[in-house]
């Protein structure tokens, strides 16, 4: 067993940071330390169920046990990915196991062989019911409630979905949102009976009413500094006081940082017998605000029907529906609050209640399993307590459905055919659709369409295109894929699979490699845009977005574009003479830091990040780049010398590269590492302190290092810290792969060739020019031919 899946005798699990590198970035190590010890049981294992335990077993939890003794039948394969023809008759949680244990070896899937039963659930941390009665919903409640086990029901009837939180009565949400914790400067606090907070003129604080804050580097008011939270107002953008009397605390002198701390939130969630009579809702559309109190009634009458006729309502049955009406109506009028039950309403919920729709149990699986996480973790907020949504705008305008169209024909899309009726199923199966990028987004749109059998008809057909290759950090989230397809083509590999999930998809599928772009319009030219009926773009940059937008506005095509960053993500729909293009709008360019803060004045991890990012491509990738060019391109140095004042610094680069600093043996990329430590850490800092010493003032009488300007401590390299030495071996092993040299990253091995290193003494010069404001001008470069042809020759 794997260190991730299991905590034995007290050992934290580690963390395959290959493998979760893109969730821990969302989540943090400590959320994924608790969900890598929660055992979850799923119940149902019909396309929902299958759903969430794919997408929680892909996030990794302790363990994953499935409950669904029930034998597989047709209709299953509308949207059970995991189950195939030759398996109906079979259970279906035995025949799911197996095939969802492939998805992440850390976690251990199983099989719940016992009935379900309360005495059966002692050892699970989360307990998910789908597809299950509410009879059977309330008796396993009833016990996790008054065990202190969370649990959530939930269910997908046709385009209709329901979620149910029940985490106990005391939970701790420890990070609602998942945002980083703002911070800032500070320029004044205030001594009052109410302490009044000023931030620098330039950068508003972005606080809100009730959030908490600590400070520290305030000089004069001390007693602020690693202060508990205090609890802001929001005064103004730039203003917020903290609820303390500062009127005997010392005078502010200076400086200063506030900084957001998450505090906990508890909330109390009642049980599903408490609820069904005080239902708490999350609104998910205000513009149907007024549904969620109907759906809640609705889906106890379609409970209620299946225990009297053993079956749900038929697909647009008048007579079923009808029935669920008077159902719905019966169960309101003995309620405390009763609600306007409009019947249209209700009888679109039984007209499609056998239907089972691919993309509605993918939003509600990927949703239910974020809950589930959230319960296991403890970050973001939970759903609190029930969700309904419908998508009832989903149905078509120029199709009348009757029970005739809708009627079950014995085929795996039956799910599909009891909500839309056959003319527009077959519609689905000759679709012509490009679906550009095989990635995370990629993967569900191929297994989805898959399910639908978008285009398995005759005229039907799907292109992917991709032109990267599967990684290990792909797997936790691009599902397709497996660790023995590490290497292989993703978008191959994904048509592959899914044409195993769907044997109609057999031959209709096309896998390309091609970058989408001007240098591609020979592979896909007029012809091919014009067969296409529709493209879906899952990219990951920008400039392949506003391509793909210009082709499909040319040949007029709709476009569905859609993208995700951690936990938030975006779609739309973009269709010819109805809506804006994508590239009708543009998000704000991002916010661009002068290059004078960061190299001599960062005040904030922004100014870092980018800093070492700028330093990176430096030392890395552009020394490297312009040394093969000079190697490969005979021409070369005349294009160089060309480029005026820059020149002499590229052509210098390429010396250094290929002549003067050219390493033979590792031992000297860790010489060159060791030296750029001390150029950076403590070379630089002396001499911007030497420029401009910690006492020194500006023209009108204040301290230069005030407000966003903090005074930098140089560095003395110490082997033994763990830091210093971790900055040397990547250093030196990247500056080794450069060129073709083994790397070694032993400590103990480093220690002793550092030991032998004797760094040159360093003393600051004067007429060392150092620019403080972005617009102060600097001395222009001059080029010295003479110089500049000594480094040619």
């Amino acid at each position: 067993m794997s260190t991730t899946s299991m905590v034995i005798d007290g050992i934290e699990p580690t963390i395959d940071e290959g493998l979760y590198s893109r969730q821990l970035y969302v989540l943090g190590h400590d959320a994924m330390k608790k969900m890598s010890s929660s055992n979850v049981l799923i119940v149902g294992l019909k396309g929902l169920g299958v759903e969430i335990a794919k997408n929680i077993v892909l996030a990794g939890v302790k363990s994953v046990t499935l409950y669904d003794p029930e034998p597989v039948k047709i209709s299953d394969l509308s949207t059970q990915f995991f189950l195939r023809e030759d398996d109906i008759g079979r259970p279906r949680a035995a025949t799911t196991a197996p095939r969802l244990a492939e998805l992440n070896q850390y976690v251990p899937v199983s099989v719940l062989e016992d009935e379900l039963t309360p005495n059966n659930l002692h050892s699970f941390q989360v307990v998910v019911l789908t597809d299950t009665p509410l009879k059977k919903q309330l008796e396993i409640n009833d016990y996790t409630h008054a065990n202190g086990i969370h649990f959530i029901a939930t269910d997908v009837r046709g385009l209709f979905g329901v979620v149910f939180n029940d985490f106990g009565p005391e939970f701790n949400v420890n990070d609602a949102t998942g945002e980083n914790p703002l911070h800032g400067m500070i320029a004044a606090i205030s001594k009052e009976a109410d302490g009044i907070v000023t931030c620098l003129d330039e950068t508003r604080h972005g606080l809100e009413d009730g959030t908490y804050v600590t400070f520290s580097e305030i000089k004069g008011m001390v007693e602020l500094n690693e202060c508990e939270p205090k609890k802001v107002k929001v005064l103004g953008p730039y203003t917020f006081s903290i609820g303390v009397d500062t009127s005997n605390f010392g005078d502010y002198i200076d400086g200063g940082v506030f900084t957001e701390v998450k505090m906990p939130k508890r909330i109390d969630f009642k049980s599903l017998r408490e609820s069904l009579e005080n239902p708490e809702y999350l609104i998910s559309d205000f513009a149907k605000f007024d549904r969620p109190a109907q759906l809640h009634v609705g889906f106890q009458a379609l409970h209620k029907f299946a225990d009297i006729h053993g079956r749900l309502p038929r697909p647009h049955n008048e007579a079923d529906a009808d029935e669920v009406y008077q159902i719905t109506k019966s169960i309101n009028n003995v309620r405390e609050d009763r609600v306007e039950i409009e019947g249209k309403l209700i009888k679109e919920l039984a007209y499609g209640a056998t239907g089972d729709l691919s993309p509605m149990v993918a939003v509600f699986g990927g949703l239910v399993a974020q809950e589930v996480l959230k319960a296991c973790s403890g970050k973001f907020h939970p759903i609190h307590q029930y969700m309904y949504f419908d998508s009832l705008e989903s149905l078509p305008n120029d199709i009348i459905l009757t029970e005739e169209s809708c009627r079950p024909i014995g085929s795996r899309y039956d799910g599909q055919i009891a909500v839309f009726g056959r003319e527009f199923h077959n519609k689905i199966t000759n679709f012509r659709e490009f679906l550009v990028g095989a990635g995370a987004i990629g993967c569900e749109m191929l297994k989805n369409w898959a399910m639908m059998g978008l285009g398995a008809g005759p005229r039907g057909i799907i292109h992917v295109t991709d032109m990267d290759s599967i990684e290990k950090s792909n797997l936790n989230r691009q599902f397709l894929f497996r660790p023995n397809d590490v290497g292989n083509l993703k978008s191959e590999t994904a048509a592959r699979v899914i044409t195993t999930m769907n044997p109609d998809m057999t031959n209709k599928v096309v896998a390309h490699q091609d970058r989408v772009g001007a240098e591609t319009e020979n592979v896909y030219n007029d012809k091919f845009f014009e067969e296409l009926d529709g493209v879906t773009n899952a990219l990951d940059n920008v400039d392949a977005r506003k391509y793909m937008d210009r082709r499909c506005v040319y040949f007029k095509k709709p476009l569905l574009e859609s993208g995700t960053l951690g936990t938030k993500g975006n779609t739309q729909v973009v269709i010819p003479h109805l809506t804006e293009s994508y590239s009708s709008s543009h998000d704000p360019p991002e916010k661009s830091f002068p290059s004078c803060t960061l190299k001599n004045f960062p005040n904030a991890i922004e100014h870092t990040i980018q800093w070492a990012r700028d330093l990176f491509e430096g030392l890395f990738r552009i020394p490297a780049e312009n040394a093969n060019l000079y190697l490969s391109e005979p021409n070369f140095v005349e294009q160089t010398l060309k480029q005026g004042a820059s020149a002499k610094e590229i052509l210098e680069s390429v010396k250094t590269s290929l002549v003067t600093a050219k390493p033979s043996r590792f031992e000297e990329c860790i010489y060159w590492a060791r030296l750029r430590f001390e150029e950076y850490f403590n070379n630089n800092i002396q001499q911007l302190l030497f420029n401009f010493p910690r006492d020194s003032v500006t023209s009108s009488g204040t301290l230069f290092w005030s407000g966003p300007k903090r005074a930098p401590d140089p560095l003395v390299f110490d082997y033994n810290d763990d830091t210093h030495l971790d900055y040397i071996i990547a250093a030196a092993n990247l500056h080794a792969f450069n060129y073709n040299i083994k790397g070694e990253t032993d400590k103990d091995y480093f220690k002793a060739i550092l030991s032998k290193i004797k760094v040159p003494e360093f003393k600051p010069k004067s007429g060392i020019k150092i620019q403080v404001q972005e617009n102060e001008p600097l001395a222009p470069e001059t080029t010295d031919e003479k110089e500049v042809q000594e480094i040619v020759n």
